[in-house]
C-alpha cells in the first residue's frame, strides 16, 4: 500500500503486486477513481537474479516510506543495509516522487502522495517534534490545492511527451538561476555553507539537459511561466532582505526534492525516453556522495538552525516553506495551461 500511495496513487485503498520483469515491478491498485495498473522501475536498475527481487522490493518500500514520511520497519532497514549494493545509505529514495503521481513532483522535498483519512501514513512522522520534522509537515494540509494539476502526474506515470518534460526542465532553469545567484551572496556565511556545498549546484547540469533536449538555441526558446516569474521574484526578495532562514526555506524545498523524489522522476523519464545521463543530468549528484547521508546531515543542520530561532522566527520559516510549495503548485498549474493552449 505504501508503494502504491508513493508512486502515483495517494488515495489507494487496495494494492497487490501482480508481476515483475527485469526493469520494474507491476501493481494493481484501487483508488476512488477505479482500478489501475502501474509499473514502478527498480531503484537499482535492471535485475538478473532472484535475490535481486527482494533487494529492489525493499528499496522501493524504503523509498515509499521516505516519500510519505513513514519510518521503515526494522527488519527492512537491516535487509536493505545487507542486500542493497549501495548499503544502508541507498541514494534512491523516491520522492517528489518527488512521489510518483504527486502533482508537486520535483518541487516537494518529501515526496508523493498525501493520503487522507484513516490509515494516513503521516501518523508516524507526525510524532517527530524536531524542527526539520515541523518543516516536513508544513505542507501536508495544502495538498488539496494542487489536485487539479496533472502535469507532474503525467510525467510520473510515463504518459507525458518529451516536450512536456523539456518544459519542466526549462522552468527549473529559471528557478535555479535565481537560487544559485543569491547563494553567492551568502557564500561566506557558515550557517548557509553547510547547506550548499559546491556538489549541490545544478545550473551546469540544467544547461546541459536543455541543450540535449532542445538544441543549441534553447536559450531563445524558453521563458518562465507566470508562477515561476513570481517564484524567482520572491527568492530574490528574501535574499535582498538578508533573511537566511527564508532563503533556506526555498533551498530546502527545491534541493531536498531533487535529492528525494527527483531520483524517481529521473528513472521514469529515462526509461520512457531512453536517456542515459544526457537529459536527466539535473538529478545526478555524482560528487555529493551518499545522498541519503547528505539528506540526513541536511535535516540535522535544519534542527541546529531551528534551535537558534525563537518561536516567531521558526513559524516565519515554516510559512515560507509553505509559500515555496505554493509556487511549485502554481508552476505545474501554469504548465498545464500552456500544454492545453498548445493543443487548441
Amino acid at each position: 500500500m505504501l508503494i502504491a500511495r508513493a508512486f502515483g496513487y495517494p488515495e489507494a485503498s487496495e494494492s497487490r503486486m501482480i508481476g515483475l520483469d527485469a526493469e520494474a515491478g507491476v501493481w494493481e491498485i484501487v483508488d476512488p477513481s477505479g482500478r489501475h495498473e502501474v509499473r514502478v522501475p527498480w531503484p537499482g536498475g535492471s535485475i538478473a537474479d532472484r535475490p535481486a527481487i527482494r533487494r529492489e522490493i525493499v528499496a522501493l518500500y524504503r523509498a515509499a516510506c521516505e516519500a510519505l514520511g513513514v519510518a521503515p520497519r526494522e527488519e527492512h532497514e537491516s535487509a536493505q543495509a545487507s542486500s542493497h549494493p549501495h548499503g544502508a545509505g541507498n541514494p534512491h529514495g523516491a520522492g517528489h516522487p518527488h512521489g510518483a503521481g504527486h502533482p508537486h513532483g520535483a518541487g516537494h522535498p518529501h515526496g508523493a502522495g498525501h493520503p487522507h483519512g484513516a490509515g494516513n501514513p503521516h501518523a508516524a512522522a507526525a510524532e517527530d517534534d524536531s524542527f526539520s520534522g515541523r518543516l516536513r509537515r508544513a505542507t501536508w494540509d495544502v495538498h488539496e490545492s494542487s489536485e487539479h494539476a496533472t502535469f507532474m502526474e503525467d510525467i510520473m506515470r510515463g504518459r507525458a511527451t518529451l516536450d512536456d518534460y523539456a518544459a519542466l526542465v526549462a522552468q527549473h532553469y529559471f528557478m535555479y538561476v535565481a537560487l544559485e545567484e543569491v547563494a553567492g551572496r551568502f557564500a561566506d556565511d557558515p550557517a548557509y555553507a553547510v547547506f550548499h556545498p559546491a556538489a549541490l549546484v545544478r545550473l551546469p547540469a540544467l544547461e546541459a539537459d536543455l541543450e540535449h533536449l532542445m538544441g543549441a538555441d534553447w536559450r531563445e526558446r524558453v521563458a518562465p511561466v507566470p508562477a515561476v516569474d513570481a517564484y524567482v521574484a520572491r527568492i530574490r526578495e528574501v535574499a535582498d532582505q538578508g533573511w537566511l532562514p527564508g532563503l533556506l526555506a526555498h533551498h530546502y524545498t527545491r534541493y531536498l526534492g531533487d535529492l528525494s523524489g527527483g531520483q524517481a522522476i529521473a528513472r521514469v523519464v529515462s526509461n520512457q525516453h531512453g536517456f542515459g545521463v544526457e537529459g536527466v543530468a539535473f538529478y545526478a549528484f555524482p560528487e555529493l556522495g551518499d545522498l541519503r547521508a547528505f539528506k540526513e546531515a541536511y535535516r540535522d543542520a535544519l534542527d541546529v538552525l531551528g534551535a537558534n530561532l525563537d518561536e516567531a522566527e521558526q513559524q516565519r520559516m515554516v510559512d515560507e516553506v509553505r509559500e515555496a510549495y505554493r509556487f511549485n503548485t502554481e508552476t505545474f498549474l501554469d504548465l498545464d495551461k500552456e500544454r492545453a493552449a498548445a493543443t487548441v
